[in-house]
């Protein structure tokens, strides 16, 4: 494959399913934006390195590029460990990077470190690089990120650090109950109810207590009175991220709120916030992790001059 252009650098977002790279030049342009299924769950340490190459080899000349790093790649079980910075504190930056020794003298691999929190414990990685980026886009924000996804993260920044932050399971959940619950009967569809959706919200806040029973009589509702899947499937995602809300009803009541995430997924937090009269702003999860990298880059290359 002929390439136009080579890296100057490469940006990487190593997840547990899959693999995503921005090739950049000198000017901080993106050049390339690949990916693979090749995620850190796929693979053992030994396999790392090739499965960076599968894609960028091409992008690379005779010269030494630094590769830089986050998410689940410095997992235990991944390339190399990258240890935890524990909170209070700002997100990771190249001085707390792991530095990897790779075979190939055409790349310089470094990983960035996830964020952990001793009470309540908590961890996250890759989350801390859209902070990053977003801090780096807002220097000035003090209030709180949702990072909605798999595992969504409600995280306090004050004075460009993470104070404090939780976990909430709700995407997994939601996967769990659709793919492997008896729901699967009732919400195995792309349809979409956006009242019905906004109804959940309002029950699941009001008693949040109640959702167990409100998920069973998602099935129930589907059997007795024929309810669309459209519509069952609108309420469970209600139900789950209402109940989430009212969890971290400390980290959103009376907060400058800005979501962090995939724009579909982040819709549905800001319609559901929006029913509480929360504002909130909405930045993309994907340009926030390349503008993390890209800040980890610079501070880099001052370290270099």
């Amino acid at each position: 494959m002929g390439v136009s252009e080579l890296a100057d650098w490469v940006a990487v977002d190593w997840g547990t399913s899959n693999l995503r790279v921005w090739v950049l030049n000198s000017d901080q342009a993106v050049i390339a934006q690949l990916g693979s299924d090749h995620g850190m769950g796929s693979l053992v340490p030994d396999e790392f390195e090739a499965a960076l190459l599968g894609l960028v080899a091409p992008y690379l000349g005779d010269d030494t590029v630094p590769v830089i790093c986050c998410g689940m790649v410095g997992a235990r079980q991944g390339w190399q460990e990258a240890a935890y910075v524990t909170v209070p504190s700002a997100p990771p930056g190249i001085g707390q990077a792991t530095m990897v020794r790779a075979r190939d003298p055409r790349i310089a691999p470094m990983i960035l470190p996830g964020m952990k929190q001793t009470a309540p414990a908590d961890v996250m990685r890759g989350e801390e690089t859209q902070i990053a980026g977003f801090i780096a886009r807002h220097p000035d924000f003090d209030g709180v990120l949702c990072l909605p996804g798999t595992h969504t993260k409600w995280v306090q920044i004050s004075a460009g650090e993470v104070v404090s932050f939780r976990t909430y399971m709700t995407g997994e959940i939601f996967a769990l109950l659709s793919d492997r619950s008896v729901l699967r009967h009732s919400v195995q569809t792309s349809g979409w109810d956006d009242a019905a959706f906004a109804d959940a919200i309002d029950d699941a806040l009001g008693a949040p207590q109640n959702l167990a029973s409100r998920l069973f009589g998602l099935r129930a509702e589907t059997l007795v009175n024929d309810m669309p899947a459209g519509v069952a499937r609108a309420r469970l995602s209600g139900q789950l991220i209402g109940v989430e809300l009212a969890g971290a009803r400390p980290y959103w009541l009376g907060q400058r709120i800005a979501i962090v995430g995939d724009p579909a997924l982040s819709t549905l937090y800001q319609t559901a916030l929006g029913r509480q009269s929360v504002p909130v702003e909405l930045a993309n999860g994907d340009a926030m992790t390349l503008a993390g990298l890209r800040a980890v880059y610079e501070s880099w290359k001052v370290d270099q001059t």
